[in-house]
């Protein structure tokens, strides 16, 4: 059976969804098959294997809110082994619509039962928020991996979200582990990302990825090409530091 990894932060702008996009490219490159599910409304993910949110019929949306058989929003993308399930606008208004439905912290992974098993790994790119959305992603997950920033505040919040992550595994999903910090947008030349990296260090210890990934100016552009890292320049920093954080991912599976 597939595990499923949720990738995780209520700040936004910290990379998560450039490592969900990244890294389920780089998996589907090592031959594993790999479904990127985008629980974002922004649908960055979406966007960013070249597909246009507004165009779609369906999305996670129809699945989350109308019990549409995940398998029939899946699309295949332009890397082989490589499927999304892709997000729209609409899933702005779920976690209202959701209030009032029963079991509404488990309709991800109810839509999940049939499939988990056809993939080798299910990567979730949760919204920046700690609401419905991000609580059915980890719920429906086996581990949660969280981008941080290698920048001031990069800490805040932080201690929010492993407390949503802990109240989760006790009360809704007790298989929920945590994967581990990734940090990223680091410049080795700030003395900034230096200390953060070695307050996380020291903090986190082995639940720190070894992986790094850099300020990179090619994982910024290549979204705006519908492309990951990999399609839009193999030879960039940013493309070597998501190969590296995919063969951390294959040692653990």
């Amino acid at each position: 059976m597939g595990k499923i990894v949720a990738i995780a932060n209520q700040k936004g702008g910290v990379g998560k969804t450039t490592t969900a996009v990244n890294l389920a490219a780089a998996l589907a490159f090592a031959e594993l098959k790999v479904l990127l599910i985008d629980m974002d409304p922004q649908a960055n993910a979406t966007s960013g294997l070249g597909f246009t949110p507004s165009k779609l019929k369906a999305s996670i949306y129809d699945v989350i809110i109308s019990d549409t058989p995940i398998e029939s929003i899946i699309s295949d993308t332009e890397i082989d082994q490589l499927f999304i399930a892709p997000s729209r606008i609409e899933l702005t208004g779920a976690e209202v619509e959701l209030v009032t439905v029963i079991s509404r912290e488990s309709r991800l992974k109810k839509s999940l039962k049939n499939i988990t098993d056809k993939y080798d790994i299910i990567i979730i790119d949760c919204p920046p928020s700690l609401g419905l959305l991000t609580i059915n992603s980890l719920t429906a997950s086996n581990s949660v991996m969280i981008p941080l920033q290698c920048e001031y505040y990069a800490l805040e919040g932080l201690s929010q979200l492993i407390n949503t992550i802990n109240l989760i595994k006790d009360n809704l999903n007790p298989d929920l582990e945590m994967e581990g910090i990734l940090l990223t947008m680091y410049d080795p030349r700030n003395n900034l990302s230096r200390e953060v990296h070695t307050q996380v260090k020291d903090y986190f210890k082995e639940k720190l990825f070894n992986t790094i990934i850099p300020r990179n100016v090619k994982l910024s552009e290549a979204p705006s090409y519908g492309k990951p890292i990999f399609s839009y320049d193999i030879r960039s920093k940013g493309s070597e530091s998501y190969i590296e954080l995919a063969r951390e991912i294959l040692k653990r599976l």
